[in-house]
């Protein structure tokens, strides 16, 4: 095994241990709520302050690598996060457990994009396919497991063990990222676009919050609607500044090519569904199907098993089919799937049940294997910085969309609808929104990304 590729692996194990921790508290959070003697709609704060925290702090992370060194800057991140995590499950108080998780959301924001930064920067074109199916993995398992695990601690354990599993996967990465990763150059001169950031912080985090907010209830609609309303107005805002400053916080010239700028708008909308398709089926089979947490996990799982079956087998599509048709086989089983599941019932066949979340985890796969190594095609080393920067921005704001979206949605239905046709519509939008990524991929070159396929 190369030295490029065990820098991947490591990478994409810092990746894991993230997008774990922000997916799988929501399956302890009725515990903790006891053990707090707190309400719901507080201790779901744990999940929408770490996602706001990351969405926050990720456009710093470009500037503070090429400030203090890439590898500097990862090694750090994960320390802390480790340490947060550990923090979190020994927390006296719920106020010192949230204001850890806010510390756990500042690393997260740090070290994910650092890692994509330290395999990408300086891959060449021809090899991005290759390391970004080493990167992909962690976005695909985590939110899929994460279910079944969390299931499992809180049946068998208790909540802590949530945190606590970190622990020694945080300090076996950095006792190997020390030694494996070369220290890299360092840019002393980088100034820091401040006014940027604090722009872009009160955007991202407008929207998020007003995204969490649409998830309580019509009477909060009105106002959820108004800060995401106000939070697109700063986004223009601040695209207007990082197109004009001098010295923008990152720069937007990489939205210029096709390739890229493709991969933030439809990818953004798969981003969507990839975070709110387990999440639903999860509180699908639970509160219609009344199933306990580790049963419903188990069916959520095969999701997991279709990402990692068709893995070995990604890249040889992409090359066969090429990055369109790819994408448009991958779009048609994401959205039978979803159709698909609105109409499963208590007594249908497990196995059908099974096949559906297999398949739709087959072309979350493939899709988001085409997106990922499609999206630095073209991109010239020397701009992977700034790209990566303004991609990590644009998929987290997607994935903490993604189940608020979905909640909100189902919620709305219910005042029409009973609580199972509410479920049922809200499989079926998750499939309609694949039409908008099928008419974009329609209208892209054949050849496209050809550079990494070739």
């Amino acid at each position: 095994m190369s030295k490029e590729i065990k820098i991947a692996l490591l990478m994409a194990a810092s990746f894991f241990m993230e997008i774990l921790d922000g997916t799988i508290v929501t399956t302890a959070l009725p515990k903790m709520a006891q053990y707090f003697h707190t309400g719901s709609s507080t201790i779901a704060l744990l999940v929408s302050v770490y996602l706001i925290t990351v969405a926050i702090f990720i456009p710093l992370s470009g500037w503070m690598a090429n400030r203090f060194g890439k590898k500097k800057i990862w090694i750090i991140a994960v320390i802390i996060f480790t340490f947060s995590s550990l923090s979190n499950a020994f927390a006296p108080t719920f106020s010192f457990l949230l204001l850890m998780r806010i510390v756990q959301g500042i690393s997260g924001a740090l070290m994910t994009p650092t890692a994509r930064l330290i395999v990408l920067e300086k891959t060449p074109a021809s090899k991005l396919l290759k390391m970004v199916s080493y990167l992909i993995w962690p976005a695909l398992i985590a939110p899929a497991i994460a279910p079944v695990i969390g299931g499992l601690i809180v049946t068998y354990w208790s909540w802590q063990w949530i945190f606590l599993i970190n622990v020694p996967i945080g300090l076996i990465i950095v006792l190997i990222g020390i030694k494996l990763i070369d220290t890299d150059h360092v840019n002393k001169t980088a100034t820091f676009d401040f006014l940027g950031f604090i722009e872009l912080a009160f955007s991202s985090g407008i929207i998020l919050v007003g995204a969490e907010l649409a998830t309580h209830g019509k009477n909060y609609w009105f106002s959820a609607l108004g800060l995401i309303v106000l939070g697109v107005i700063l986004g223009f805002i601040v695209f207007n500044h990082l197109k004009k400053t001098a010295n923008p916080l990152f720069s937007l010239d990489a939205l210029k090519i096709t390739s890229f700028r493709i991969c933030q708008t439809s990818g953004s909308v798969l981003w969507i569904c990839v975070g709110a398709l387990p999440y639903i089926l999860t509180i699908f089979l639970q509160t219609v199907f009344h199933w306990s947490a580790v049963k419903a996990g188990t069916y959520v799982l095969f999701i997991f098993i279709g990402n990692i079956g068709i893995k070995p087998f990604t890249n040889a599509i992409i090359r066969k089919l090429g990055y369109r048709g790819a994408l448009l086989s991958s779009f048609g089983m994401v959205f039978i799937t979803s159709i698909a599941l609105s109409f499963i019932q208590p007594n249908t066949f497990p196995i059908w049940i099974m096949f559906l979340a297999l398949i739709s985890g087959v072309g979350r796969s493939l899709a988001l294997t085409a997106y990922n190594g499609l999206s630095f095609s073209e991109i010239d080393p020397q701009d992977r910085n700034s790209a990566n920067t303004l991609n990590a921005v644009v998929s987290t704001l997607a994935q903490g969309m993604g189940i608020s979206l979905i909640t909100a949605v189902v919620n709305l239905l219910q005042n029409f609808f009973s609580i199972t046709t509410a479920y049922e519509l809200g499989f079926i939008f998750l499939g309609l929104l694949m039409i908008f990524p099928v008419i974009e991929v329609l209208f892209l070159p054949k050849n496209i990304g050809h550079a990494t396929i070739d």
